[in-house]
């Protein structure tokens, strides 16, 4: 079996983001389980082929980053078109804090904040075809 890493993401609505990272990112739900509650206590986001972002309820004193006015880490996405990508993130609502560009290290990307201020790259190469 190949390693791979998973981020696990708390949330302190997962239900409302979960429906809002299908809206404006694109990812797709594969599994969802609620507690006796009947809140989100886990569930996964399928992007691309096949990579999962585990995402949860949290309890007790957390917060997330809007709340705690800090970033504890940032997530990095590769997409096929990340105009377009942009385009539909921006059309749901979601705060680009940086446009897409080209960066010096070979990729396009741009960068956009999630409701409950977790901050998204979403990349890809930058085609080396030189006619």
């Amino acid at each position: 079996m190949p390693q791979t890493i998973t981020p696990y993401l708390l949330y302190e609505d997962p239900a409302s983001v979960l429906e809002w990272l299908r809206r404006a990112f694109g990812f797709r739900e594969a599994m969802r389980m609620e507690g006796p509650d009947g809140r989100v206590a886990h569930a996964e986001m399928e992007v691309g082929d096949g990579a999962r972002v585990f995402m949860g309820g949290p309890g007790g004193d957390y917060k997330n980053p809007k709340h705690l006015g800090a970033r504890t880490a940032l997530l990095y996405v590769y997409v096929d078109d990340v105009d377009a990508h942009c385009a539909r993130a921006r059309e749901a609502g979601a705060q680009i804090q940086e446009e897409p560009a080209d960066q010096e290290y070979g990729e396009r990307r741009y960068a956009a904040e999630d409701p409950e201020g977790q901050l998204w790259y979403f990349a890809a190469p930058i085609s080396s075809d030189s006619g």
